[in-house]
């Protein structure tokens, strides 16, 4: 499947917030994301990425494995995502060092997650905020099929105008490099 994604910066992050809260009940949850990559950075080089994300919420806390590949389309930087639940956080990350796979960056984002269906897709809002770079980010996205991914992008196109969102202010920048970027 490809993530479908399109990502904006917020000018005004409560007046999104409460149309938001109007189309779904809010999940307030703090990710801790560590990236790995091979130690040639193959990985980044290809345009793909390799994530442990260990989530906190109020149901308790749950990691997931995560790779995605490289992108399907350039404007919104989309790409096939593969993710899986796994048991044991530590676990995890010793098995991906004992294959060799070196942790690139880690960082902390607090999210306010939205799961609501529109224009005939279900679709995952999440509001962004992380402590290394100012403002507020708002993701949209919906799992489709290759052959979907420029018709669900401009479905979420319309979310993001029913929110208020201009195509202004979409962005590609990638988290990992913005906190890459601050801690230098």
């Amino acid at each position: 499947m490809i993530e479908a994604e399109l990502k904006a910066r917020v000018h005004s992050p409560e007046a999104v917030m409460r149309q938001l809260d109007q189309l779904a009940t809010a999940r307030v949850e703090v990710y801790q994301d560590s990236y790995y990559d091979r130690p040639d950075g193959s990985l980044e080089k290809a345009g793909e990425e390799l994530r442990v994300r260990t989530v906190h919420g109020a149901d308790g806390i749950r990691t997931v494995l995560t790779h995605k590949g490289a992108m399907v389309d350039v404007d919104s930087g989309s790409k096939p995502e593969h993710e899986t639940r796994v048991e044991d956080s530590e676990a995890t990350h010793a098995i991906l060092r004992g294959l060799g796979y070196v942790p690139v960056i880690a960082f902390e984002k607090r999210c306010r997650n939205y799961d609501f269906e529109a224009r005939g897709r279900q679709m995952l809002a999440t509001l962004v905020r992380l402590t290394e770079i100012d403002g507020t980010f708002l993701e949209v996205e919906t799992l489709v099929d290759e052959d979907e991914v420029s018709a669900a992008l401009d479905d979420i196109r319309a979310v993001l105008a029913d929110l208020g969102i201009g195509p202004e202010d979409l962005t590609r920048e990638l988290y990992t490099d913005a906190v890459a970027a601050q801690r230098r």
